[in-house]
């Protein structure tokens, strides 16, 4: 992998990841952009202890342009986009309408491809590599800013889902806090390390659902699961067997492992509801232990935490969504329409031949 970093017109970081080394990045961003501006604010709820996002100058963001105009292509001539290079591998930029900026944060896009009519799924098993090595890349680069506390690297597919750009993309957001849901998993690991004297909750769960029905697909070095209490119609968690606290932390064994058994899940994930409906919705997170400090958490390491994906669609059958309604939306409490077994059951009917 070949890294060429270089600046976009209006200031902002963008890099080139490439399959080959001697690749040449000198392409100069020729658009007359003024200076990023942003409005992002963190403010604290007092009841519930979160944090909000409040960042009004998003609404001014690009809003499902025509593919002859997408930000996300290689630059063509007179047309200029976010991408100065008239091709690319893999690229990275900071979002020119962050949700988190400065001492609040930081925003990237990740470019899996400069074929905009793609998908993650389609990409070839080198090209699924370059993107995890750039994921691992920004994730130790991102973990150094002094406003970083924990770094999220995922991808939005669907319109169904509010993406507003069609090219096949990821985000990275890198958060001056540890999130909710991070900080709950860390409370539940503090309280099974101090009920059993030390078990770690991941492991423990991990081994469950390896010895029951809901596997999905395994490798030597990755497992795939629906768990037990599937918040999602269609939901799987993908684990590296060796626990390991985030993406740096992954041996080289698993990393080329992972392109074939995740390609392979987005490929069943799209034939779940038939090959006559449209390319599934989805979400694919990452959960990384957080990089600050976790004395609130009872004990709890950083090694005590697990590296995982989570990929699930609010797709719950043919043409009907799932709608976080009252108990979700209000309570917190999901209703899943699909019993995780069946969904299990349905991933492995899927399956590649």
């Amino acid at each position: 992998m070949k890294k060429t970093s270089t600046r976009l017109a209006d200031g902002r970081e963008l890099i080139y990841y490439d399959l080959a080394d001697d690749t040449v990045r000198d392409a100069v961003d020729r658009r007359p952009l003024d200076a990023t501006v942003t409005t992002s604010e963190i403010r604290r709820d007092p009841l519930l202890g979160d944090a909000v996002a409040v960042a009004s100058h998003r609404q001014g963001r690009t809003y499902h342009p025509p593919a002859d105009e997408c930000p996300l292509c290689p630059s063509e001539g007179e047309r200029l986009s976010e991408i100065p290079d008239a091709s690319y591998d893999v690229v990275v930029f900071e979002n020119r309408f962050p949700s988190l900026a400065g001492d609040s944060g930081r925003c990237e896009v990740v470019c899996f491809t400069s074929d905009h009519h793609a998908s993650f799924a389609g990409l070839g098993e080198r090209q699924a590599r370059l993107v995890l090595d750039a994921w691992t890349d920004r994730t130790s680069e991102l973990s150094h800013l002094p406003s970083v506390e924990q770094v999220f690297c995922f991808e939005n597919r669907g319109a169904e889902i509010g993406v507003t750009l069609q090219h096949p993309h990821g985000q990275i957001y890198a958060y001056p806090f540890t999130t909710p849901r991070t900080a709950l998993m860390l409370r539940q690991v503090a309280a099974h390390k101090e009920a059993t004297g030390g078990e770690n909750l991941f492991d423990a769960v991990v081994r469950r659902e390896t010895s029951g029905g809901r596997i999905v697909l395994e490798g030597e070095h990755w497992v795939a699961f629906v768990p037990y209490a599937a918040h999602w119609p269609y939901e799987v968690h993908l684990y590296p067997r060796r626990r390991v606290p985030d993406l740096l932390g992954l041996e080289e064994a698993a990393r080329t492992e992972f392109p074939r058994v995740y390609l392979e899940l987005l490929k069943r994930f799209d034939r779940i509801f038939g090959a006559d409906e449209p390319p599934t919705p989805y979400i694919a997170a990452w959960h990384q232990a957080p990089f600050g400090a976790l004395e609130e958490f009872d004990g709890v390491t950083r090694d005590d935490f697990a590296l995982h994906l989570e990929l699930f669609t609010i797709r719950r059958t043919s043409g009907k969504l799932k709608f976080l309604a009252g108990s979700e939306s209000g309570m917190n409490v999901f209703i899943n329409d699909v019993p995780p077994e069946r969904a299990a059951e349905r991933l492995r009917e899927v399956a590649s031949s």
